[in-house]
C-alpha cells in the first residue's frame, strides 16, 4: 500500500501539459476544483470527467501510475459509501433490512460522491506529476506575491510546502524499509487486534522520526553551506513566462466550467 503512494513524485515528460506555466497550472488545479464543487448532479460531474479523461493522455502521464495513486484513497471511499448509502433517506427504497435502508437517493449520492472525489485526487496529482517541485516553489511564491506587501514571509511558506510535499515520497519509502527490517527481524505488524497493531507500530514510527529528523537536519545544513538566506536577493536561473498555450489551456477549463454551470441549470 505504501509504494502506491504516488502523492509528491514528479515525472519529467515533453507534453503539453508539462510545457505549461506552472502558476497556470496551479490556477488551472483551482478551477477543477471549482468545477467538481460545482456540479450539483451527475450529468455535471460527468463533465469533470470527461476533462479528467482528456487532460490524463494529453499529459503522457500513464494510466496505471494514475490509478495506482487512487489506492491508497480506498477506505475512504469505502467509509463514504457506507455512510451515503445506509444514512441517506429519500426517494425509492430499494432494500430495508433491520435498521438498514438503501434507497435510490442514498445510491445516487454514494456514486456522485464517489465519482468526486476519484476526480478529486486523479485531477490534484496532475499538478506535481507534471511540475518539478523548485519550479512549484516558484510558482507558488510568484502567486502568492501580493502578501509581501502586509509582511507575510511569502517565499519561506512556499518552500516549507514544496519541501513537505516533496519530502512524501522519501518518507514513505523508509517507512518501507523500516518496515522490511522489522519484519525480517521477527517483528508481527499486519496480525492482532487494533491495540496489538498500534504497539507494532512503535519500532517503526521511533526509527523513522529519527531519520526525518536526520534528513531535515543535513537539509538545513546544505543551504546553510550554500549561503541560502531565504528570498531577498535570490535570482533565478529560469524565469517563468507564460505563452500561448497557457491562455489556451486557461481559456478551455473555463468552457468546462461554464458547461458544468449550464448542465446544473437545465438539469
Amino acid at each position: 500500500m505504501l509504494k502506491d503512494i504516488t502523492i509528491g513524485q514528479f515525472f519529467p515528460g515533453k507534453s503539453v501539459v508539462h510545457k505549461l506555466d506552472p502558476r497556470m497550472k496551479i490556477i488551472l488545479t483551482a478551477l477543477y476544483i471549482a468545477l467538481l464543487f460545482t456540479a450539483s448532479n451527475l450529468y455535471g460531474l460527468l463533465v469533470g470527467v470527461v476533462f479528467l479523461i482528456i487532460v490524463i493522455p494529453v499529459s503522457q502521464i500513464p494510466m496505471k501510475m494514475v490509478l495506482k495513486g487512487l489506492k491508497p484513497i480506498i477506505p475512504i471511499i469505502i467509509f463514504t459509501t457506507v455512510l451515503n448509502l445506509f444514512f441517506i433517506t429519500g426517494g425509492e427504497t430499494l432494500v430495508h433490512w433491520w435498521i438498514f435502508k438503501i434507497t435510490s437517493n442514498g445510491i445516487k449520492t454514494t456514486v456522485f460522491m464517489i465519482v468526486r472525489i476519484i476526480c478529486l485526487i486523479a485531477g490534484t496529482s496532475l499538478l506535481t506529476y507534471t511540475t518539478s517541485p523548485i519550479t512549484l516553489t516558484d510558482a507558488i511564491e510568484r502567486l502568492l506575491s501580493p502578501l509581501k506587501k502586509i509582511k507575510v514571509p511569502v517565499h519561506e511558506l512556499a518552500m516549507m510546502m514544496t519541501i513537505a510535499l516533496r519530502f512524501i515520497p522519501t518518507l514513505i519509502e523508509e517507512t518501507d524499509k523500516i518496515m522490511a527490517a522489522q519484519k525480517a527481524r521477527g517483528a508481527d505488524i499486519e496480525s492482532g487486534g487494533l491495540m496489538k497493531r498500534a504497539k507494532a507500530l512503535v519500532p517503526i514510527l521511533i526509527p523513522l522520526f529519527v531519520s526525518a529528523f536526520r534528513r531535515a537536519e543535513e537539509l538545513a545544513l546544505a543551504m546553510e553551506c550554500r549561503c541560502y538566506h531565504g528570498g531577498e536577493g535570490r535570482t533565478r536561473l529560469k524565469q517563468l513566462k507564460t505563452a500561448p498555450r497557457d491562455y489556451i489551456a486557461f481559456v478551455i477549463t473555463l468552457i468546462f466550467l461554464g458547461l458544468v454551470i449550464t448542465v446544473n441549470i437545465l438539469f
